[in-house]
Parts: structure tokens; C-alpha cells; sequence
């Protein structure tokens, strides 16, 4: 099977495009046109399809970081920190598939950051330091729902 980069490259861009519209941005509308109105969800913590997923992000304002994409074929696979809303920072791998230039299909695996000190190996879960040593203004601002 021949792999088509240029195609593998505009897969990568439509997912960071469409997780920073729906998670940092909240552009809900924006963000919609990004996910298939058949969009299936397989995370346990998140709620089944596209109104699971939009119950979720109303719910508590997170900011999404990404450190890595990869993709191949229809699949792109994010490393990436949620962090705010009052809720201990996640570091997760989510797995994308793409179908007709949609997010169609989810799957993620989830962990909270370890502190410096919480840190067997001494090396912090995302990017050069710990969270601790990160400043995150208003990372626990949970959003009033009234004024979404």
C-alpha cells in the first residue's frame, strides 16, 4: 500500500485545527463542521458522539497542548495535556480516524501528570518541565454555563 503524505499531512493539520477550535478557541459552531454527524466515540469518560463530546467541553474549560502528531493512512494519533476546569492536568493519546475530511472516530487513553516529585524516572510526562513549575493563569476557572 502506497502512503499518501500530502494527504497524511492535511489529515494531521484538520485535527489540531479542530481541537484547538473546539478546546481552546470554544468556537462550537467552528468546531462542529470538523466531526461527522456519524461520529462514534469509544472513550469511557465522554459521553456517545458529537453531543457526548460537546456535553464534555461545556461543561469545564480545559486547554488543549499538543506535542506530537503522527499519522498514517486515515488514523492520526495526538500526544497531548488538557489542563483547568479544576480537574488534575491529563496527558493523553488520542486516536483520530479520519472519513471524507472528518473526525469520524475516536479512541483515547488518559493519564493525569505526574509531579517532579510523583516522577519514578525524574523526567516530567509532557514537554521539558513538571507541572508544578508550569504557570497556568485561570487554569481552575470552571466556565459559568449561563454565559456560554
Amino acid at each position: 500500500m502506497t502512503r499518501d503524505l500530502e494527504q497524511e499531512a492535511r489529515n494531521k493539520a484538520l485535527v489540531l485545527e479542530a481541537f484547538d477550535a473546539l478546546f481552546n478557541r470554544r468556537d462550537f459552531e467552528a468546531a462542529e463542521r470538523y466531526w461527522s454527524p456519524d461520529y462514534v466515540q469509544h472513550s469511557a469518560a465522554i459521553g456517545p458522539g458529537w453531543d457526548g463530546l460537546l456535553a464534555l467541553v461545556r461543561s469545564v474549560r480545559r486547554r488543549y497542548e499538543n506535542a506530537l502528531a503522527l499519522a498514517e493512512g486515515e488514523y492520526v494519533v495526538l500526544h497531548g495535556r488538557f489542563s483547568g476546569g479544576g480537574r488534575p492536568t491529563r496527558i493523553v493519546v488520542d486516536i483520530i480516524r479520519i472519513d471524507d475530511g472528518r473526525l469520524a472516530e475516536h479512541w483515547d487513553v488518559m493519564q493525569d501528570e505526574a509531579t517532579g516529585p510523583e516522577s519514578k524516572s525524574g523526567l516530567p510526562m509532557f514537554g521539558k518541565r513538571f507541572p508544578d513549575a508550569l504557570s497556568s493563569p485561570g487554569e481552575n476557572d470552571v466556565i459559568n454555563q449561563d454565559r456560554e
